[in-house]
């Protein structure tokens, strides 16, 4: 179980580090067990008026905390991971075991592992952007060091800003291509869905209007049949929670949306989503970065 009193520094104020700020606020973490570290001078004022919490040097943010979440640009972590090493190895011997967490995207757990003091754990995770809005979804992987109690405790930190998959570091690029770059497949339905309703002579707001409500029922309606399904497991007939089961239970035979779906088929929908999941998982395996 995460101690309450666990101190948590956060490396970078950016969007990714104020989500989990303001996550771990409202799931009730106290203000005084969180640092966030951050250079740009207008940020930090920023940060420190709207959430109370003390902003500072990386150096001083490491020293002491528990958990050192490493949420900085990818292109910026070999500029503080000299200063994280440095101070956790002269914190060695004062404090309990720090446990490092990185949410740059493309950097191995090996790169920080030759980086740090030898043995120190590392965990990675893939948030993504609706993160920002308390409905994310993160992937956990274990470094080399890191224990599953490590794993299980860096998963309650990202709790409070969405659900959390535990997964081998070896299925991150994959999930960099589903969940990481999934929002930007969404958004680009919605925008087809939009345009596609004006040009069958909707007002540009009401079909949009229509088209993200109607996508964010089917995302409530979906998410309710899997929580169904996992309440009911082991206790009764399991459940079809699929969407394609869902997909069949709203089209009727020879209707409308039968009709919608057949061209949906024919314009190669699928073979398009798989294409640009697989594009973006090998661009993901390109940028990588595991070690120097």
């Amino acid at each position: 179980m995460l101690s309450r009193m666990a101190r948590i520094a956060i490396i970078g104020g950016g969007s990714i580090g104020e989500a989990l700020l303001a996550g771990l606020l409202r799931a009730g973490r106290q203000v005084k067990d969180l640092v966030v570290a951050e250079k740009g001078p207008d940020r930090a004022k920023y940060l420190a008026e709207k959430y109370s919490v003390r902003v500072t040097s990386v150096s001083d943010a490491v020293d002491a905390a528990t958990y050192v979440v490493i949420a900085v640009k990818p292109g910026d972590v070999q500029h503080v991971i000299g200063d994280i090493a440095d101070t956790a190895a002269r914190a060695e011997s004062d404090t309990a075991e720090q446990v490092f967490v990185s949410v740059a995207a493309g950097v191995g757990t090996a790169y920080y592992e030759n980086k740090l003091p030898a043995g120190s754990p590392v965990v990675r995770v893939m948030p993504n952007a609706p993160m920002l809005v308390g409905g994310g979804v993160s992937a956990v992987a274990a470094g080399r060091f890191a224990t599953p109690e490590h794993l299980k405790e860096v998963a309650q930190l990202f709790d409070a800003v969405g659900e959390v998959q535990i997964v081998t570091e070896g299925q991150i690029d994959a999930v960099t291509a589903v969940s990481g770059s999934g929002p930007a497949y969404f958004f680009l339905m919605v925008e087809a869905l939009v345009d596609a309703g004006v040009e069958a002579g909707l007002p540009r707001n009401v079909a949009t209007d229509l088209a993200v409500h109607t996508m964010a029922g089917s995302a409530a309606m979906l998410l309710e049949r899997l929580d169904e399904a996992a309440e009911r497991a082991g206790s009764g007939p399991t459940m079809d929670t699929s969407p394609a089961q869902l997909r069949a239970t709203v089209t009727s035979p020879g209707g409308t949306t039968a009709a919608g779906l057949r061209e949906l088929e024919r314009g190669g929908l699928r073979a398009a989503v798989a294409a640009a999941v697989e594009a973006a998982k090998r661009r993901s395996e390109q940028l990588g970065i595991t070690s120097e």
